[in-house]
């Protein structure tokens, strides 16, 4: 892995003073660097990748300074809109640095999720008119920075770089979790899990939720067809449960969404209190960070999510829960409404050493899932 320090100082050099993006496994280290010595005028934690392109291109437009936006590639396409309507050389032609970190690369085996997405990665940058290079060796990494920068000035749009495993953060990612006395969101899903039983669709959101609520449902033995589990595409997880609902009004749907994700797209709030479907349960586990990719804060705990889904239209207890009690508690205070229902869980950060991965079809999870949804 490159020195951050290093880099960063490099990059002081080349003119580049404004960081944000969403932060990537891939880009552990850069991404914690840029959150412990960044200040926060100069250095913006977005809710989606297109909103770090916008933020960038109003930095650069107030200051005429090349700015940096981070993400994993599965961001490309929520960056695509603003990359190619706003920042490209046919409309306002914003300079700017994208580092993107490369899941699914070919020469490297990982999650279905990310397969395609790795091999359309150096592709979609072709079709965009994105100059790019790819981060493949730590000796070069300054080097390509410095051709980065040097080539946004001269075409006045984005320029990218590609970061392969290992070069901007370390081989093994060491994530260390404060105390709390706080459920888990294993023994939060668990709960929720017991107060509605058999009698529902539960579905996961992207990260590890996915692996705790899969084992949560063998363990307690509930069958086949009871899941949905949204590896990828974060922050849609809700609205593929708004389809099922509006689909299904007779069954319940229990979505157990997480905070990042649900800031990232919380337009589908506002769309799921429009329709209000009464069958839909929405519990967002709230542990205040982006875990799966680093522990970098979300804005989870700094937004209150009750009141953003009580305006959405949504059934609501007046504030977020964290204890077996209240949460058992909120859920008959709500279950009853006509509205589609929210809670948000404050969790403490971690997960279970031996949590088994997720090892799944996913095909077949959804062919069982349509045969469930053919049961009346």
């Amino acid at each position: 892995m490159v020195d951050q320090n290093k880099l960063f100082g490099k990059l002081a050099e080349l003119g580049v003073d404004f960081y944000t993006g969403v932060p990537d496994s891939l880009l552990n280290d850069f991404c914690t660097y840029a959150l412990k010595n960044i200040d926060e005028q100069h250095h913006v934690m977005a809710a989606n990748e297109g909103n770090a392109i916008a933020i960038a291109s109003g930095y650069y437009m107030s200051t005429g300074n090349i700015p940096l936006v981070y993400m994993q590639n599965s961001g490309i396409g929520n960056a695509m809109n603003p990359i190619l309507s706003l920042s490209h050389d046919d409309v306002y032609g914003i300079p700017m640095i994208l580092v993107i970190g490369w899941r699914g690369d070919p020469s490297i085996k990982d999650h279905a999720q990310h397969k395609k997405q790795g091999e359309l990665t150096p592709v979609l940058m072709k079709d965009m008119d994105i100059p790019y290079d790819i981060l493949d060796d730590e000796n070069t990494v300054f080097d390509k920075f410095a051709w980065a920068v040097s080539m946004a000035k001269k075409i006045s749009s984005p320029v990218a770089l590609i970061a392969k495993k290992t070069i901007l953060t370390s081989k093994e990612k060491h994530q260390e979790y404060p105390e709390s006395n706080l459920l888990n969101r294993e023994e939060a899903i668990s709960l929720v899990l017991d107060y509605f039983g058999r009698n529902a669709v539960y579905l996961g959101t992207t990260g590890r939720v996915t692996r705790e609520l899969h084992e949560n449902l063998i363990v307690k033995g509930y069958g086949e067809g009871k899941e949905f589990l949204n590896v990828g595409s974060m922050g849609h997880v809700s609205s593929v449960a708004l389809g099922m609902a509006m689909a299904q009004p007779e069954k319940k749907f229990v979505v157990f969404d997480g905070d990042a994700a649900a800031v990232m797209h919380m337009g589908a709030m506002a769309t799921i209190g429009r329709y209000h479907p009464s069958n839909l349960y929405h519990i967002v586990l709230n542990n205040g960070v982006n875990e799966s990719v680093g522990g970098q804060p979300s804005a989870g705990r700094t937004t209150d999510l009750t009141m953003v889904a009580a305006a959405c239209g949504y059934e609501t207890v007046s504030s977020y829960v964290s204890y077996a009690d209240e949460i058992i508690d909120s859920l008959k205070r709500i279950v009853t409404s006509s509205k589609p229902k929210f809670l948000d869980i404050y969790v403490k950060q971690g997960i279970r050493k031996d949590m088994p991965k997720l090892n799944v079809d996913h095909k077949q999870i959804k062919e069982q899932l349509i045969k469930e949804m053919k049961v009346k």
